[in-house]
């Protein structure tokens, strides 16, 4: 009976360390005896006991925050930058091999160049080019981490604090930038009704009629409202022979 319930526990024990479920987005790397043998899973897997070691890997991206950091941009403003990288394990045995806590390493090669990355780039550059900046780092942040079986996606930053003091000194540059353009455009106004009004003073002087007509529909909008002004209009025909005589005494006094 005893050798029977030893046999049935030992089975039992086989099982619990030989049997292994990994989900979809997990490998598991397998060492025997110290040695890698291969990543396995999604699935069922089976391990020699005592002899096999499994570590698990997840394949799934990851997004990791990278602290604020205190960066002097080089045009010498001091601000703190923090961004997001998005990563995912491409070969598990590289990153189980390659680097002993993958997580760690990105997170302190993420600080350090996202530091040496901005410290290179001027504030207006670093505020108006993210797209520039987010490839830039991306870009190294892939290369040294390729050799450890991991891919970087994407490097975004997500916030740039300002000082205080360069707060107000870009908040005035916006004010003064913003007044300039309203002068200009009202400089443009008054050009454009300054040649509006030439064209008309052609006509009209074509066509003295016109003025007449002008002066007509003048009296008619003023007449339209409610006021107690009392307009009697004068044709400017029985004033032009006393221009006239005046006009001709002064050039022959």
């Amino acid at each position: 009976m005893y050798p029977i319930i030893g046999v049935i526990v030992l089975i039992v024990f086989f099982l619990f360390t030989a049997l292994k479920i990994l989900n979809e987005y997990e490998r598991a790397v397998i060492f025997r005896l110290g040695r890698v043998i291969n990543a396995k899973g999604p699935g069922l897997i089976i391990l020699i006991p005592i002899v096999d070691k499994m570590v698990k890997v997840s394949m799934r991206l990851v997004a990791m925050d990278v602290d604020p950091q205190d960066v002097i941009t080089l045009d010498n403003v001091s601000v703190k930058v923090n961004a997001v990288i998005y990563f995912r394990v491409i070969d598990p045995i590289k990153a189980i091999v390659e680097v002993e806590n993958y997580n760690y390493a990105i997170s302190q090669l993420a600080q350090t160049t996202l530091r040496s990355v901005c410290g290179g780039a001027e504030l207006d550059e670093l505020l108006s080019a993210r797209d520039k900046i987010n490839a830039q780092l991306q870009e190294i942040l892939d290369t040294h981490t390729d050799p450890w079986g991991i891919k970087v996606a994407t490097v975004e930053l997500k916030h740039i604090d300002l000082p205080q003091e360069m707060q107000r000194a870009m908040a005035k540059q916006a004010e003064a930038e913003r007044e300039r353009r309203a002068k200009v455009i009202n400089a443009e106004g008054e050009f454009q009704a300054a040649d509006r009004l030439a064209a008309a003073a052609k006509i009209i002087d074509a066509y003295p009629t016109a003025i007449q007509l002008r002066y007509l529909q003048t009296m008619r909008e003023m007449s339209a409202e409610n006021n107690t002004t009392t307009v009697f209009p004068l044709p400017i025909d029985l004033f032009r022979p006393f221009l006239q005589l005046m006009e001709s005494k002064k050039d022959h006094p």
